[in-house]
């Protein structure tokens, strides 16, 4: 009989293929064990502590340990643990969220459908967006723009959204219908002389000019975040989305705000779409939703999205589209109780407070020789390093630095060679100083090494 390995970190090489790694380097690396969190902080489990600047994946935005979501699931588990929307169906968690979601959307929605991620969320709406072209009686507009560096997700059709390399390669991807447009990064995209308003009107122009390329008429959606997230949290330029609105409207495209990181507070704001004045068709939204205590997401449609999608189930009898946990009790109930916290303790009012703090901070990276850039807005931001200075390729500096945070006691993460901060709502002035602080020292540690 084979000998099964002992510890946690030689079964997790033995058993698991991980997201986002490279499968080799973890057969002989392995992984960080996590064991516990609280608040802003999470423990491995050789009881070293550190303070989760990534909020785990952009998401936690109550912090770790809140037994108020603990004790909403356990109440809905002994309810009723499991059922599902399907075939007229449903329960009260799931009508009550929905209900909840109308309510708090930045502009006016008709309809809330949920699923499980923010990938499923951004795929659904695709479906639901060639299902209304149809409807329409415009099989030809099945057409998506998204963006150079954008992230939407890694499912089939929401990784095709995707314009990162990584996300593409050996998966056969991007599928058709799916175009990318300039990137709106005005230190690598500008041209010579360019100033910011004019590169953010010449971004509007090259989505334009892509539309008229491709023939208005097969052009169904825009994607887009309001501030690009793992594409090395990318803020728009001034200007930007006053002059790319207008040309979606000009073509009676659908805009889709990705809400998926920068909802419920992030960018000091309930909704990213309000902070920059937003007018979408759908939002999709997921993380700081639940803050993904458990797996929920959703999409919000407006009248001018649902009416021909209800027209065409009613022609063919049924929306012929599911998923088994969507809309899921208990994590309905968890996000719903979720949703209170942040109300209820003002999170966005906290994000407003300690914003000019946090980006104080986050510039003053920028006294490092390695830091070529910062950028950020709310409570979200990136270091960009220089990765010449490794004389290596992209992402091998950022590496090297993220294992430094990692040593010093700082969970953040490399996007190539932008290093990110994203930490749960919760987050005091002092913690923010003490995890810029340990940044500080990592890049000083990095840059010595050199």
């Amino acid at each position: 009989m084979t000998q099964l390995p002992n510890s946690l970190e030689a079964r997790d090489i033995a058993f698991q293929l991980h997201s986002y790694a490279d499968a080799r380097r973890q057969e002989e690396a392995g992984a960080l064990v996590i064991d516990k969190g609280d608040g802003i902080y999470v423990e491995d489990i050789n009881g070293k502590r550190y303070i989760e600047g990534m909020a785990g994946l952009w998401s936690v935005a109550v912090g770790f340990g809140e037994k108020r979501l603990v004790d909403a699931a356990t109440r809905q588990m002994e309810k009723l643990p499991y059922y599902h929307t399907f075939t007229y169906k449903t329960h009260g968690p799931s009508i009550k969220l929905a209900e909840k979601l109308i309510e708090m959307a930045p502009v006016p929605m008709s309809k809330v459908y949920f699923t499980n991620s923010g990938s499923e969320a951004n795929d659904t709406a695709i479906k639901l967006i060639w299902y209304r072209s149809n409807a329409l009686g415009q099989p030809e507009r099945k057409k998506i723009i998204s963006r150079v560096r954008g992230y939407h997700g890694v499912t089939l059709a929401s990784a095709s959204l995707t314009g990162l390399p990584n996300n593409h390669k050996s998966f056969d991807l991007p599928i058709g219908q799916v175009l990318h447009t300039t990137c709106p990064h005005y230190r690598t995209m500008k041209q010579d002389g360019e100033s910011e308003g004019d590169f953010a009107k010449r971004c509007a122009r090259d989505l334009e000019d892509l539309i008229l390329a491709e023939g208005p008429e097969t052009i169904a959606a825009f994607f887009a975040e309001p501030v690009m997230g793992a594409g090395g949290v990318v803020v728009p330029p001034e200007g930007y989305w006053q002059a790319v609105q207008p040309v979606l409207k000009k073509y009676d495209i659908l805009f889709v705000a990705d809400e998926v990181i920068c909802g419920f507070g992030r960018t000091g704001n309930m909704f990213g779409t309000e902070t920059y004045d937003l007018q979408p068709d759908i939002m999709t939204l997921s993380k700081a939703l639940s803050s993904s205590y458990q797996p929920i997401s959703a999409l919000l449609i407006n009248d001018h999205v649902y009416q021909p999608i209800a027209d065409e189930s009613n022609r063919i009898g049924v929306l012929g589209h599911g998923y088994t946990a969507s809309g899921h009790p208990v994590a309905a109930a968890v996000a719903l109780e979720n949703l209170k916290i942040i109300e209820e303790r003002d999170l966005v009012g906290n994000v407003k407070a300690l914003a000019p703090v946090f980006q104080k901070r986050l510039a003053g990276l920028a006294e490092n020789p390695l830091v070529i850039e910062t950028r950020g807005v709310g409570l979200i931001g990136a270091a960009e390093l220089s990765h010449e200075a490794l004389s290596a390729t992209p992402g091998a500096l950022g590496a090297r630095t993220n294992a430094e945070f990692h040593d010093k006691g700082l969970i953040s993460r490399n996007m190539l060679d932008a290093m990110a901060f994203c930490p749960p709502l919760i987050i005091t002035e002092a913690q923010v100083n003490e995890m810029f602080d340990i940044a500080e020292a990592g890049l000083s540690s990095v840059a010595e090494s050199l």
